[in-house]
């Protein structure tokens, strides 16, 4: 139910339960309700041979498919140049090969920053050999706490790679958690936690299972988790020396005999200032702290005051602008933007700061700041940019994520309507379809729910609004509503106090309401919704009013409560019947009809009043296939047909509008869609020959 195909094989469910069981039924919520309410459909199925038939089919659908093949290997490649670490190694030999006793295995690498702790994780998970399953990874690591993984969002990463169909994902963390505990109940697993911030942010990611080990990766030991924990300590003098001489060769260490001392104990040991100071070593370049810096005990500090210090002036601005938010990651479109520069040479001085190693690469190709480095350029800038050069960079990069926002959401979902006119302003993005704009918009996610933080936090109130509804289409298309949470309510916020009373405040409650819709808060959804309509009447805007009651309606479909959802649906045509000649909204009419003929004869279908189900499916059909030739959702209308027509029965006519509808939606890369329709196709070939 976390994707828009999961909804609707629901929705599915809702219909034939009310067809078997001859009246409607709402939705079960929680597992004993769904328990309940499939021990009464498997005794229907016992009695009737053609409701067996209609349960296997949708569970057919439900379950198979589209999960991950084979064994995964997540974790990163671990470094060439590896010194040392006896005792930890030994320490998580230990605890991986302890028998199972009932007790999670669990083990917590811990140390300061820069000290080596996930190239311990990467260095003994690559040489172990007891996990023949494979390993997880995830690096816990987020610009900011409002961004931070959280166990809903880390297992949308782990259950497809154990096998788990993306579209058949399970809608809350505790059904997610569930399922993440039985695919790995008889797997011999390691699963590394990276950068954990907390042990409430790892503890639900533990299993009991006895063959996985799990290690967190964290700055300090977490207390709160029943682990062993172990210190990675800094190098010793020796191990630091020859670390040293593996990086930068023999003849370098001889020509810097007389600079090693000083170096040796300006690093501490710590494997990151080495690596950083390295650079200067072997290309002979002075390593003596640069005059007027802060004097700081932490070797990172140290390293990176170094760094900074041989930086060109150019550079040097570069790297203390991009470091103004805490962007997950930047590549060089946002990162020339924040500085005001051109993106290739944004590009350039990004290369250059990961070679000074002020920044490090992703594996997307973007680059980020460690923790340290970013305290020390954000510091830095507000020395040396003061506050209102600072204000001007962030503007900068919030109005570039709100333009690639803007139009990556354009190319993803063109024919809706829109609150903002920038749309219009800054129109489609170049993307080779929906689904490529939908996968840019994922991948700068973090950085665009920062954006609107942002934008709140320096009073650019006019950029808030724009940016939370250019997340609708990844909102919708991938569900993902829980991680985008900080900046709908964000939205609302800032809506509510500079535009009370406007289309733009009732833009915001419904885009709230879908995500807590989509976490299954129902209660929440529905007063965001009646918020929304509110707030469209009082604006005097019947477009906005028609879309918060028909997304109340859409509520009701998810709940089964067809007959609410029929009369919500009225309800919205006749807001749309105040739109006259030349109004706002006058030409999306006619779309906004078809979509609730469509919605309405999705109702119908649930209240077995196939008639006039079929009357609105065919209008709305007529004018997505003849008038707007939109191939999306022509495709859906002939898959409501065609359940339709097995709903009477019909079989034969069903196959050929499910073929159509196949046919359109190769075209669109549809792929839980298509395989929707297969399962449809094989509830209705024994019958269609």
């Amino acid at each position: 139910m976390a994707t828009e195909m999961g909804k609707r094989l629901w929705e599915t469910v809702g219909v034939v339960t009310s067809r078997v069981l001859g009246r409607e039924v709402p939705a079960p919520a929680g597992p004993d309700e769904r328990e309940a309410l499939a021990a009464l459909l498997v005794a229907e199925a016992r009695r009737s041979p053609a409701h067996a038939r209609e349960l296997a089919a949708l569970m057919s659908v439900a379950g198979t498919g589209g999960g991950a093949q084979g064994v995964p290997e997540q974790l990163p490649t671990a470094t060439r140049h590896f010194t040392d670490r006896k005792r930890p190694l030994a320490l998580l030999d230990r605890e991986a090969s302890r028998k199972p006793d009932g007790l999670p295995k669990v083990a917590v690498l811990h140390g300061p920053e820069g000290i080596g702790t996930s190239t311990v994780a990467y260095r003994w998970g690559h040489g172990a050999k007891r996990f023949p399953d494979g390993t997880l990874y995830v690096d816990l690591r987020s610009g900011s706490v409002s961004t931070a993984p959280t166990a809903a969002t880390v297992l949308r990463r782990f259950l497809p790679a154990l096998g788990l169909p993306a579209d058949s994902m399970p809608l809350t963390v505790d059904e997610r958690l569930n399922r993440y505990r039985v695919l790995l109940a008889d797997r011999r697993m390691l699963v590394v936690l990276d950068h954990a911030q907390s042990a409430a942010q790892v503890r639900p990611l533990i299993t009991g299972a006895p063959g996985v080990f799990t290690v967190v990766v964290a700055r300090r030991p977490l207390t709160g988790l029943d682990a062993v924990a172990i210190p990675v300590e800094p190098l010793s003098h020796k191990d630091a020396k020859s670390f040293l001489a593996k990086l930068v060769g023999g003849p370098a260490m001889k020509a810097a005999r007389e600079a090693l001392p000083a170096l040796l104990e300006d690093c501490a040991g710590n494997p990151f200032a080495l690596r950083a100071r390295a650079e200067h070593l072997a290309s002979g370049t002075p390593v003596g702290r640069r005059a007027g810096a802060v004097n700081a005990p932490s070797p990172v500090r140290v390293a990176v005051e170094d760094a900074y210090g041989l930086l060109a002036p150019d550079a040097a601005r570069f790297y203390r602008l991009c470091a103004l938010r805490p962007w997950s990651a930047l590549g060089a479109g946002a990162a020339g933007a924040a500085a005001g520069v051109e993106e290739a040479e944004a590009q350039r001085l990004l290369a250059e700061l990961a070679e000074a190693h002020l920044l490090e690469a992703t594996e997307d190709g973007r680059y980020r700041y460690r923790p340290a480095v970013l305290a020390h350029a954000q510091e830095f800038a507000g020395r040396e940019d003061g506050m209102a050069g600072s204000a001007a960079s962030v503007r900068r990069a919030v109005e570039w994520c709100l333009r690639f926002a803007v139009r990556a959401d354009f190319a993803a979902l063109a024919g809706r309507w829109h609150v903002s006119a920038l749309f219009e302003q800054f129109g489609k993005g170049d993307y080779a379809d929906p689904g490529a704009a939908i996968e840019a918009l994922a991948a700068e996610s973090d950085n665009l729910v920062e954006a609107v933080l942002a934008a709140e936090e320096f009073g650019f109130v006019e950029l808030v609004c724009p940016l939370v509804e250019a997340l609708w289409a990844l909102q919708l298309k991938t569900g993902c509503g829980e991680a985008l949470m900080p900046a709908l309510r964000a939205g609302v916020r800032v809506a509510d106090e500079h535009f009370a009373g406007t289309r733009t405040a009732g833009r915001m409650h419904v885009q709230l309401a879908f995500a807590h819709m989509d976490s299954m808060r129902d209660d929440e959804a529905e007063n965001e919704l009646r918020a929304a309509a509110d707030v469209e009447a009082l604006a005097e805007h019947p477009r906005g009013q028609a879309t918060a009651v028909e997304s109340l309606g859409l509520l009701r479909l998810r709940q089964w409560r067809f007959r609410s959802a029929f009369e919500s649906f009225e309800e919205a045509d006749r807001a749309l019947d105040r739109i006259g000649p030349g109004d706002d909204g006058e030409k999306d009419l006619p779309r906004a009809r078809a979509l609730l003929q469509r919605h309405r004869g999705r109702a119908l279908i649930g209240l077995s009043r196939f008639e006039e189900a079929r009357q609105r499916l065919d209008a709305a059909l007529e004018f997505f296939q003849e008038t707007l030739q939109e191939d999306y959702n022509t495709a859906r209308v002939l898959t409501d047909l065609a359940e339709l027509l097995c709903a009477q029965a019909d079989f034969a006519a069903a196959l050929p509008l499910i073929d159509r509808a196949s046919a359109l939606l190769r075209r669109e890369n549809a792929t839980a869609h298509l395989r929707y329709l297969d399962g449809l196709r094989d509830r209705c070939a024994p019958h269609g020959q």
